[in-house]
């Protein structure tokens, strides 16, 4: 008969084969935990070798090493095949969304879907207590809420991408890593005589280990959007072979003859007319824009406009800002312009170092006026009377009641 009493807690740790998951299940188990390393297969490298000199995941070699920890610090590890659900809620999804005219960031579909939806699954069929990941983040209790924080670690900070949590996914999480700095965790490795100590990070998109997204999305493409390359005020200056192929402060491989002086960046992609807008850096330059499918990590929306700081892409910086929920999203308006405002990127909301919640943004809005609140500013630079104008956010809400979360 089981002694409830003296049952350990257990954890089902996702473990890449990488230094910091392996260390989040080392502390786990030092800590008492019946740990359960879960290794998920998420798609075929098409050449071993090619993954394992490109840093990527998922290669045979990474699961050989989850499998030597997971013996090392005495726990089970299963191999599970996520193939099919990485096909359909991160790979469709990372194509559809260029083919859309928009950069997407697969680890935010991967985390939401497959490591804090599915892996949940199979480890509440583990009768497992807790699931944990090698992020680096952590989670407070405070007065019976959870809360994200920023890792401690200010460079490895992966906060930005586990913004989708629940109240509930929260309480069920575990993130062992996130009081430490990276070189604390190799440390750690070493003096656990952990093999992987000294082993090299994963890339980030880890299904392109060669870093060419051309040819990895345009075979997988269902239409290409071929159509104009134009300046602000309309000018036709050259054509394109597809919207896919851009991404909002892009600079290179604009097939253009530039007659200035000054370098051209993309500043818009017009999915419906095909049209790419290009110009110079200061037209990157916004204060505001619409973000859709926004989660509150407390599991409610604000109903007054609140104070934080924005942050618009994983390695970006938090930037003072003024966030108003609205219905469907937020709209955010930083105390000063940030550049490449990118749809289909996070947009991700702080306060001091807690995460308060964030959003997909699908478009930067008309600058306003700060001598005349009723005007904004088109895309010459030309100021307009905004009466009559239907902003972007409405058009947005209206037509994107499209589900939020990673299909």
């Amino acid at each position: 008969m089981v002694d409830v009493q003296n049952k350990k807690k257990r954890a089902v740790v996702a473990m890449s084969g990488g230094v910091d998951s392996s260390v989040a299940a080392a502390l786990l188990a030092r800590d008492g935990y019946e740990v359960v390393g879960v290794t998920m297969r998420l798609f075929n490298a098409p050449n071993e070798s090619v993954a394992r000199l490109n840093k990527s995941c998922c290669s045979l070699e990474d699961v050989e090493d989850a499998r030597a920890v997971c013996r090392k610090i005495g726990a089970k590890h299963y191999f599970l095949n996520f193939e099919e659900e990485f096909q359909k809620h991160v790979v469709d999804y990372f194509v559809g969304e260029y083919e859309r005219g928009r950069t997407p960031h697969p680890c935010l579909a991967c985390n939401d879907r497959l490591k804090f939806e599915f892996l949940v699954r199979r480890a509440e069929l583990m009768d497992a207590d807790v699931v944990a990941t090698g992020h680096y983040a952590r989670i407070r209790k405070d007065n019976g809420e959870y809360k994200l924080l920023a890792g401690i670690d200010s460079m490895k900070d992966q906060s930005y991408v586990l913004y989708t949590l629940s109240q509930e996914q929260l309480s069920k999480l575990a993130l062992p890593i996130g009081d430490y700095s990276k070189d604390e965790i190799r440390e750690v490795a070493r003096d656990l005589g952990l093999s992987i100590a000294d082993k090299p990070d994963s890339q980030d998109i880890c299904f392109i280990p060669d870093g060419d997204y051309n040819r990895f999305i345009e075979p997988r493409l269902k239409r290409k959007a071929p159509g104009d390359i134009i300046d602000a005020e309309g000018k036709v200056l050259g054509e394109h072979e597809g919207i896919h192929g851009f991404t909002i402060g892009q600079r290179k491989r604009i097939p253009i003859f530039n007659s200035t002086p000054r370098p051209m960046y993309v500043t818009d992609i017009n999915a419906e007319s095909g049209q790419v807008t290009v110009g110079p850096a200061e037209n990157l330059m916004k204060t505001r824009l619409y973000a859709s499918g926004v989660n509150w990590i407390s599991g409610s929306s604000p109903t007054e406009s609140i104070t934080a700081e924005a942050r618009i892409r994983y390695n970006g910086r938090n930037t003072p800002a003024k966030v108003r929920a609205v219905s469907g999203g937020a709209e955010i308006e930083f105390n000063e312009p940030v550049r490449a405002i990118t749809p289909g990127q996070a947009v991700v909301f702080y306060q001091d170092d807690v995460v308060i919640g964030g959003g997909l943004i699908e478009t930067s809005l008309p600058e306003l006026s700060k001598q005349n609140p009723g005007q904004y500013r088109d895309n010459t630079g030309t100021f307009r009377d905004i009466s009559g104008h239907v902003g972007p956010s409405k058009q947005i809400q209206a037509k994107s009641e499209r589900i939020w979360r990673f299909h």
